[in-house]
């Protein structure tokens, strides 16, 4: 009997725990670790962060949905790892033995690495329910007197979507308002072009984005190293292609909200041969440590390096649809493993993402994320407005029923091409 421990609940740990179990006879066990009790559908946080969405309506409790399928939970904070010794040590001072490790904890969120940023400094962010919530309260507060706002992506940043996202849903909202004509929005990025998306491009995303920008009145600095905000200026270096210093700039705001770097959490950071300098798993391509042979990772925690070397430093991004191919093929091999056969499944690595625009969308399949890619498309459409709005609440209620993919959506996107696991080569069949 193998005892499976899965850190983190979110949109890698919640199908990972459900995928195993219904793979693995119940003499093997599945646990999930997560430092709250609730699960959060991160893509929603946007639309929280503007009071188009309450925390009831993209969180709910995970333990009665987990257990009611025969995994355990616990709601504690890892504080250590000892991956020679299989054992997770938490906060409240008791530990748990695994077999496998499955770490799906998702990132460390860099604040600290520019003066004054983040919810405790002077930026907003919405990285979690609770950032965008308190994004929302700032946000009630400076539509009482409105000005200029700063929206975008701070260096080494990786998960520029949701930056987009909220830059057009907020000005969206401000032309719902009739408040629009007194907030001079300016977006702020550590990518080299407007639609780089830390992916070297999807399609024609810079054209499109840029096109958006102009057509809704919103200036841009590329190439933008931010170096320390105060309570009503964020100051920021702009870097030519070269890497070197284009201007300065000193740009007042009465809101700002900045998506952070991210770091690997500090337990998963910490242990010895696990991870990159920046604390993010080093994995082979069947999602398994380098170092450890009975630990697996997938989403934001795992190292990718970046697509290309940037002026200003930034990460190559994790979207859903790729957590879940890695999340399979995680289950696969420790399936197989069980059974006494060698892990072989690797993940597509498919990226397909829906990004909100406030009244419309866009839309972006890259087959794979990372190039040189087979697929690579970007189209924008009010359609993808409602496809997002739909997917949501889909989501949620997969998470709540315990079906990581059920059928007839795996089998719609077979249709388009799009699967979790690579198939093997002729030469390798």
């Amino acid at each position: 009997m193998a005892h499976i421990v899965i850190l983190g609940a979110g949109t890698g740990g919640m199908p990972a725990a459900y995928e195993l179990r219904e793979k693995l006879s119940r003499d093997h066990r599945v646990t999930v670790v997560n430092a709250v009790d609730y699960f959060q559908f991160v893509p929603s946080n946007p639309w929280l962060a503007v009071g188009w969405r309450e925390r009831e309506a993209i969180t709910f409790p995970i333990r009665a949905p987990l257990e009611k399928r025969g995994i355990a939970f616990v709601a504690q904070r890892v504080t250590r790892i000892d991956a020679p010794g299989n054992v997770v040590e938490l906060q409240d001072g008791s530990s748990i033995a695994y077999d496998y490790l499955v770490i799906t904890t998702g990132p460390k969120l860099s604040f600290d690495e520019v003066p004054g940023a983040g919810p405790e400094g002077h930026t907003q962010s919405i990285c979690v329910v609770d950032h965008a919530e308190k994004a929302y309260a700032q946000y009630e507060h400076f539509l009482q007197d409105p000005g200029p706002a700063v929206i975008g992506a701070m260096p080494g940043a990786s998960c520029f979507g949701p930056a987009y996202e909220f830059a057009f849903i907020f000005n969206t909202d401000l032309k719902r308002r009739k408040l629009r004509k007194k907030v001079p929005i300016t977006y702020v990025t550590s990518e080299p072009y407007i639609g780089h998306l830390g992916l070297g491009g999807v399609g024609d995303s810079k054209t499109m984005l840029e096109t958006e920008f102009r057509n809704n009145d919103i200036k841009w600095i590329t190439n933008a190293k931010v170096t320390r905000v105060e309570s009503d200026k964020m100051f920021v270096t702009e870097l030519d292609d070269q890497g070197a210093v284009k201007k300065e700039h000193e740009l007042p705001f009465k809101f700002s909200m900045m998506l952070p770097a991210f770091k690997g959490v500090d337990a998963v950071a910490a242990v010895e041969g696990l991870c990159n300098p920046r604390g993010f798993v080093l994995i082979d391509e069947h999602q398994r440590s380098k170092k450890y042979r009975n630990i697996f990772a997938a989403g934001v925690c795992v190292a990718i390096p970046p697509v290309e070397v940037t002026p200003v430093p930034t990460g190559a991004p994790k979207t859903g649809y790729m957590i879940e191919t890695m999340v399979t093929a995680i289950v696969s091999n420790i399936v197989a493993e069980l059974a006494g056969k060698p892990a072989e499944a690797k993940g597509t690595w498919n990226a397909i993402c829906l990004a909100d625009m406030g009244d419309t969308g866009a839309a972006f399949v890259a087959l794979p994320q990372i190039p040189p890619r087979n697929v690579n498309w970007f189209k924008k459409g009010r359609w993808v407005h409602y496809a997002k709005v739909a997917f949501e609440k889909y989501f949620i209620y997969k998470m709540k029923t315990g079906s990581s993919e059920p059928a007839y959506e795996k089998h719609m996107l077979k249709l388009l091409g799009v699967e979790r696991l690579e198939r093997p080569s002729p030469e390798e069949v």
